[in-house]
C-alpha cells in the first residue's frame, strides 16, 4: 500500500520512468500527489491578499500508475540502547 513519503516510480504517462515521493494521497479516488510529476499549470486571478499570475503545481495521479520505489523509513527507525 502506498502512503504518504513513500518514493514511486511512475509506471505510465508523459512522466513515465520519473521517480518522486508521495506528498498527498485521496484513497476515495485512489489518486496520489507526487512531488515533481504531473505538474500543470493553473491561472490564478488576482485578489487583495494574493498576486494573480500563472503557477505550475503538482496534479494528482492514479494509483495504479505508481510502484513503490522505497518504502518511508523515518517511521520504521529502531532505537538502540
Amino acid at each position: 500500500m502506498i502512503k504518504k513519503g513513500d518514493k514511486v516510480k511512475i509506471l505510465t504517462g508523459k512522466d513515465k520512468k520519473k521517480e518522486g515521493e508521495v506528498i498527498e494521497i485521496d484513497r476515495k479516488n485512489n489518486r496520489a500527489k507526487v512531488k515533481g510529476v504531473n505538474i500543470v499549470k493553473k491561472h490564478l486571478k488576482t485578489t487583495k491578499e494574493k498576486k494573480g499570475g500563472i503557477i505550475s503545481k503538482e496534479n494528482f495521479i492514479n494509483i495504479s500508475n505508481l510502484s513503490i520505489f522505497e518504502k518511508n523509513k523515518s517511521k520504521t527507525k529502531e532505537v538502540k540502547k
